[in-house]
Formats: C-alpha cells, sequence, structure tokens
C-alpha cells in the first residue's frame, strides 16, 4: 500500500473537517478542487457590510466569497486568502488580502480549515475587528464612530444548524483545547512506550495524533513512523 505523506493527510482532514462543518451550518457552502483538495471558494450567507462603489453609504450584504489556496508549503505556511466579493471591514483591504492578526505574523499550524473558516465568518458579521491595525482606515474610522448598526450584525453561529438543536455536533465541533489535550496525552503515552518522556524527544506516532498537536515540526519519518519534534 502506498504510503501518504503527512501533507496528503492534512488536506484530507481538513476536507473531512469542512464537509463536517458545512453539514452543521446554513451560513457555510464551498466548492472543492483538488485531490484531495488544495483550493476552495468558500460562500459564507449572512449579514456583513459593504460600501456600494462611488457613494459613502454603508449597506447590508448577504453573500460573501473568500478563495482559500493551500500551497505547496501548508500547513507550516498560513493559506493564501483572497476575499472574493465586496466588503467593509477594518481588517480586509480593497484589493481583498485578508490580516488574521496574530496569525499572520505566528502562524499556528495546528489551526485547521474549519477553524479558520469561523474565524472568517466572525469577520464577516464584526464579531472580530480590529480598529487599531486596519487595513482599510475607512472602514476603522466608520467602525469606531457607527451607531446604526448592533454588532455584530448577525447573531449566528456558524455551527448555527447545532446551536438550534437541528444536528447533533461531531466530535470535530469539540472545543480546540479539548481535542488538544487529547491528542499531547497520547503524545505523552507514546513518549513513555519509547522510552522518551523530555521537550525535544522524538515520538512516534500515529496518524490521529498528527492532527492538533500545537507548536510542533512533523517531518516524514519514512515507512516506519512519523517523527514528531516537539520544540
Amino acid at each position: 500500500m502506498t504510503r501518504q505523506s503527512p501533507r496528503f493527510r492534512r488536506l484530507r482532514t481538513d476536507n473531512n473537517a469542512l464537509t463536517t462543518l458545512k453539514s452543521e451550518s446554513s451560513i457555510l457552502d464551498f466548492v472543492a478542487h483538488g485531490n484531495p483538495p488544495d483550493h476552495y471558494l468558500v460562500t459564507f450567507r449572512g449579514r456583513g457590510f459593504f460600501r456600494p462603489d462611488g457613494t459613502n453609504r454603508v449597506s447590508i450584504r448577504e453573500e460573501h466569497q473568500v478563495s482559500i489556496s493551500l500551497g505547496a508549503s501548508y500547513p507550516r505556511l498560513m493559506p493564501e486568502l483572497q476575499w472574493k466579493t465586496p466588503i467593509f471591514h477594518p481588517n480586509i483591504s480593497g484589493s481583498g488580502v485578508v490580516c488574521l492578526g496574530g496569525y499572520g505574523t505566528y502562524w499556528v499550524p495546528s489551526l485547521n480549515l474549519d477553524e479558520l473558516c469561523e474565524m472568517l465568518w466572525d469577520m464577516i458579521r464584526y464579531a472580530n475587528f480590529d480598529i487599531n491595525s486596519p487595513y482599510n482606515r475607512d472602514a476603522a474610522n466608520w467602525a469606531r464612530m457607527q451607531s446604526d448598526f448592533r454588532l455584530p450584525i448577525d447573531q449566528r453561529p456558524i455551527r448555527d444548524r447545532v446551536a438550534a438543536g437541528q444536528v447533533t455536533p461531531s466530535d470535530k465541533g469539540k472545543s480546540k483545547t479539548d481535542s488538544t489535550s487529547a491528542a499531547t496525552n497520547k503524545s505523552n503515552a507514546n513518549a513513555s512506550k519509547s522510552g522518551g518522556s523530555n521537550e525535544g524527544d522524538i515520538l512516534f506516532l500515529d496518524d490521529s495524533d498528527l492532527i492538533d498537536v500545537v507548536d510542533a515540526e512533523l517531518i516524514d519519518g519514512g515507512d516506519d513512523a512519523d517523527v514528531l519534534i516537539i520544540e
């Protein structure tokens, strides 16, 4: 049987997570390209803001699209994001460049694609915005002064079907802290088996360990195992 690379497994995991999110949300839809997918056009259906060309009036828009490309260095490096529809947000430029705050400087490889999409939805509905380090100063000034709208403009969480009791939350819907702790505990158990326990030891892990361990460098360990070096 042909061994799958760590990148292949991560792309497959992200696609599964995004498919689960779609089943738990009336807000998100997507079109995927690649096998496994490494490019997505994600559609969010909900209330956000835009400013029509040639006007100073801010209006509500109810459909938004973002292109997400998972480049050759993903997940070591963050995805390439390009906003495709008009939007008026302090942290999204007029040309569609997205600022993810601290993630732009200190990207965390364990951040899965469904979690990234949750962040983007929170930006759309103005549950997440930073007026102090804006990519769009006009939008930052407007957000600072506006009193016409109650923010967030859309009250629904991304997993709105779960919140409404329409579907049962999947394991992927659990908190990041819970999943990270589980992976860390399992890693520690494997370390005991191999005689290692200190930071910097080489741990031989199976596929399920590779999903949610934070701040770790993954390299291909050959036919027998993958090697996870915890920094």
